[in-house]
């Protein structure tokens, strides 16, 4: 029972992982593959954040930005 829990909250990131990575890439063009990276290691809930903030983005700077303030936290 926990292994399915746990597989099926995997598969629940893991596309909103990829619905963010397509928002981002539409909304501020291509993205290097250190920022995917970082966006890929942000937690469930900064991700779901990080759907909203986006549609204020108009470059990767903002993007770039937003991770950094994250870190701070």
């Amino acid at each position: 029972m926990q292994g399915e829990k746990r597989g099926e909250q995997r598969g629940k990131l893991l596309e909103a992982q990829k619905l963010v990575k397509r928002q981002l890439k539409r909304r501020v063009g291509e993205i290097e593959k250190s920022l995917i990276k970082q966006v890929e290691a942000v937690h469930i809930e900064a991700l779901e954040q990080l759907g909203e903030a986006l549609l204020d983005f108009s470059t990767v700077t903002d993007l770039q930005e937003w991770l950094n303030s994250r870190r701070s936290l």
